[in-house]
């Protein structure tokens, strides 16, 4: 496997239809919004697909969900500590915070995807670790292209959780979602930083997979089946290490304006992308 020798950017555009993409846990769990009342999901939620994704395809990862836990690992510590060249490292009185770093970048696609900071306290005669390591893959936080309107509706529970009541007493809460909206969000890989995680173009083809099929065994209360769903992906491939254009420039080529006031489908936007003289460009449509 060859290590990534050209810069890459991409763009994903993806539609919400009555689902919370991304609830703020500081503002009720509502789906987030900014100054302007665009929707937003943030980059740590857009990662956290990637990972899951990566994961369904089989991949070793690092940071897994408690409920995508399939090693039996609880914590960040048993996992590094279950890699013996890892444990060796963290039981040494003179740690080597480098190769360290370079292990978990090899053992783990997420770690030599978007970085990771690796904080072990000495446990016994060890010196512990603590080393951060950078990411070549980065991703902005999704925002929609038009301000969103969030319904708020009141639920009930009406059974006992404990035992010794005479009826259910009604326990009331609120749900949130996003009737409809279109959001973007874009990324970059970065080929400097891959040299050093030991990124490969096979990664990136996984990576690319993985934004394809972000939302596919996503489904909660909050995001139902079918409510998420990516249309377009965008897939920038430089000829060169450093990138015939700036990823600002590269970004901008792509343009989403609506067609009609009030937007009620992905068919309501217009989408144009205006081509970069010698920069080739790989448009996937969703599943």
């Amino acid at each position: 496997m060859s290590t990534l020798d050209h810069k890459i950017d991409f763009a994903v555009i993806l539609s919400v239809t009555k689902a919370n993409p991304n609830g703020d846990p500081l503002n009720g769990n509502r789906p987030r919004q900014n100054y302007d009342g665009r929707g937003e999901i943030s980059d740590v939620a857009i990662k956290r697909k990637i990972r899951n994704r990566l994961q369904d395809m089989g991949e070793p990862i690092f940071v897994q969900s408690n409920d995508k836990n399939t090693d039996g690992y609880k914590s960040l510590r048993e996992r590094a500590e279950a890699n013996s060249d890892l444990q060796k490292i963290l039981k040494s009185k003179n740690s080597s915070s480098e190769e360290f770093a370079q292990i978990a970048c090899k053992e783990w696609i997420d770690v030599r995807s978007f970085g990771q900071v690796f904080a072990f306290k000495s446990s016994g005669s060890g010196s512990g670790v603590s080393v951060g390591v950078r990411g070549p893959v980065s991703i902005h936080t999704a925002t929609s292209i038009d301000p969103i309107d969030i319904v708020s509706t009141q639920i009930t529970k009406s059974v006992n959780s404990e035992p010794g009541k005479e009826k259910g007493s009604d326990t009331m809460g609120m749900k949130h979602r996003v009737d409809f909206g279109v959001y973007v969000f874009y990324g970059s890989i970065n080929t400097q930083l891959a040299e050093k995680t030991g990124f490969t173009n096979e990664d990136a083809e996984k990576i690319k997979q993985a934004l394809v099929t972000l939302f596919e065994n996503d489904a909660s209360s909050a995001r139902p089946e079918g409510s998420m769903e990516v249309h377009k992906v965008y897939w920038w491939e430089h000829n060169s290490k450093l990138g015939q254009y700036s990823s600002a420039k590269v970004h901008r080529s792509l343009e989403i304006n609506h067609k009609v006031e009030e937007p009620k489908s992905i068919d309501d936007y217009e989408i144009k992308l205006h081509e970069l003289d010698g920069l080739k460009v790989e448009v996937i449509d969703g599943l």
